[in-house]
């Protein structure tokens, strides 16, 4: 890991090493004052890079614990991103393009069971918002829009499996079918597509058909 020099990042890798950690034992590992470390935890804490807890005591006033968010943990070297491709590759090398196929339509599956269960009995503009919560629990950033006929245009912003799905074309396509799978009286069209360069992914479905 590269030296971390300001005092910002020298609390993040303290944070990293010791999970969680009180005002008074940081403080073991600064020559400044404590006023000025609480400066840089709250700046922290605005950022998103850590978190804090309050413990309370039977004896004593309560007292803050801090630690790393997600965030936080981003802030040093991983595999998140790569290591994906790389075992799907290494899959594709090993077994051939069809293992890879199969356990991408497995996920599909899952998704589709997933979010079935879910939407199952809701009439089609709930369904529409309700996809679409699902949809940014999981990081994906979502807007849409209902148009003149009923039907929606769904705009994304943010691809958590981007790098994954530039590699693998067919996680767009398995996408696109499971919007299909769970519209089945819709027409599902996909416009753009960030994996081929726009500024965000964007799909219409139409006002189901009566019937």
């Amino acid at each position: 890991m590269t030296n971390r020099t300001t005092t910002k990042e020298k609390i993040l890798h303290i944070l990293k090493k010791d999970s969680e950690i009180a005002i008074k034992d940081l403080m073991d590992y600064f020559s400044i004052s404590e006023v000025a470390i609480r400066r840089h935890l709250n700046d922290l804490i605005r950022q998103g890079f850590v978190k804090d807890r309050i413990v309370k005591q039977d004896i004593g006033r309560p007292y803050h614990l801090y630690s790393l968010t997600g965030k936080g943990h981003d802030t040093f070297p991983n595999q998140y991103d790569q290591l994906p491709i790389e075992l799907l590759k290494d899959l594709e090398s090993l077994q051939g393009k069809n293992a890879v196929t199969e356990l991408l339509l497995k996920r599909k599956k899952r998704e589709e069971e997933e979010y079935s269960s879910q939407l199952q009995d809701e009439e089609f503009d709930e369904k529409i918002k309700k996809i679409v919560d699902l949809q940014e629990e999981k990081g994906y950033m979502m807007n849409i829009e209902k148009k003149a006929d009923g039907g929606y245009e769904i705009k994304n912003f943010n691809c958590p499996i981007y790098n994954l799905a530039s590699s693998f074309g067919q996680i767009c396509t398995n996408e696109k079918e499971m919007y299909a799978t769970l519209f089945p009286r819709s027409k599902v069209t996909a416009h753009s597509c960030m994996t081929k360069g726009e500024k965000y992914c964007r799909w219409v479905i139409t006002k189901p058909e009566e019937g």
